[in-house]
């Protein structure tokens, strides 16, 4: 892994129908919040599926059978290139709403370990809250050049301003958290000046692009932490700053013994949970 990313590293000095590898993400369009929408999102979802499904896409497709489930409430879908989904775990309006901005490599083939987070984190939250599983643009592939430059987080970044706007927007008495994960910190660190959120979590992070926690330009508390067991840590900070060095200014969280995909499991989901609903 290590090795693979080096040359990367070395390396780096339109949408498409599903299924498709364009890069462009879909247009950014504003999301309404409610039943509505999702009924008219878990139709989207229906018709992808079937699409999926005529082209052999088998694993698209049951990625996709599965999200259209009543039982589910999204926001916002896009079958395009890897595909974009926003999905609300628990319901608005809630006290306490968590956004989870998600890295590389999450698709909506890879959907199911994103939605999986998120609901244990909104279990371990409790009656009251929502956790929003924001995968509003198309994430690089883990090993790709995409994943060490900032083009895609520069393109996200204007998306997630307006979707976090528009929730706080919406529910005025939500505390907003934005939890970002390894890319999606790069993400968050772009979108982040001035964004009504009370906390700006950072974990699992190849560094972010501002000198400090005060570069950000966030009203939030900024917090970082790396699991023992992540191997982002042996890489390089590609992005700037590496969030858990102390010269940074975040305020440190207890991450455990996370692996790189496993920081809302065990003792971080803890933390990551405490900071969300009391810090």
């Amino acid at each position: 892994m290590k090795r693979l990313l080096g040359s990367l590293l070395l390396t780096a000095s339109v949408a498409v129908p599903v299924g498709g590898q364009g890069v462009a993400a879909p247009p950014e369009t504003p999301v309404a919040f409610g039943p509505a929408q999702y009924a008219l999102t878990r139709e989207a979802i229906g018709q992808a599926a079937r699409l999926a499904a005529e082209r052999g896409d088998a694993t698209r497709a049951a990625s996709l059978r599965a999200m259209a489930s009543p039982s589910r409430a999204f926001l916002a879908f896009d079958g395009h290139d890897g595909g974009t989904a926003v999905e609300v775990v628990g319901v608005l309006p809630a006290r306490t709403v968590a956004v989870v901005v998600p890295g590389a490599g999450t698709t909506l083939d890879a959907y199911g370990r994103l939605r999986g987070g998120a609901t244990r984190l909104q279990a371990a939250l409790g009656p009251g809250s929502a956790v929003i599983a924001w995968l509003g643009y198309p994430a690089p592939r883990l090993l790709s050049l995409g994943s060490v430059t900032t083009t895609r987080a520069d393109a996200a970044a204007p998306r997630l301003r307006a979707f976090v706007t528009g929730l706080a927007a919406a529910h005025p008495g939500a505390r907003i958290s934005l939890l970002c994960h390894s890319y999606g910190a790069v993400v968050c660190a772009r979108a982040a000046p001035g964004l009504p959120v009370e906390n700006l979590v950072l974990y699992g992070a190849a560094g972010v692009p501002a000198e400090s926690a005060a570069a950000l330009r966030s009203p939030a508390t900024v917090w970082a932490g790396r699991g023992r067991d992540d191997w982002i840590g042996d890489v390089p900070a590609i992005f700037g700053a590496d969030p858990v060095s102390p010269g940074f200014g975040a305020r440190p969280f207890d991450a455990g013994e996370a692996g790189h995909g496993d920081y809302l499991l065990g003792r971080s989901l803890t933390s990551i949970a405490g900071i969300v609903a009391h810090a």
